[in-house]
């Protein structure tokens, strides 16, 4: 259960920082209007591009957990190709 979450959160911040520094909301900040040298800082292609950067970096993350999950169930789980029966000698 816990390893879901650190997954989905992985996957939701991803997408929000891949996605949010080019959208008008990343333009229209309050933060961003009040004080314009941050505005100027923040509408840079490259700390757009860094911010982007960060969220892919997260959903990598995500989907490195998802994989370790999948090999950790496969590991609890053995499959026998042969039956479990002895062999006898008669």
């Amino acid at each position: 259960m816990r390893r879901t979450l650190f997954i989905a959160f992985f996957f939701e911040i991803g997408v929000a920082l891949l996605v949010v520094p080019w959208s008008t909301f990343w333009d229209r900040n309050y933060f961003a209007e009040a004080l314009p040298p941050i505005h100027a800082f923040i509408t840079n292609n490259f700390v757009r591009g860094a911010v982007s950067g960060l969220g892919l970096i997260n959903i990598l993350a995500g989907l490195g957990e998802i994989i370790s999950v999948l090999v950790a169930r496969n590991m609890e789980t053995p499959t026998t190709p042969f039956s479990a029966t002895p062999l006898t000698k008669d």
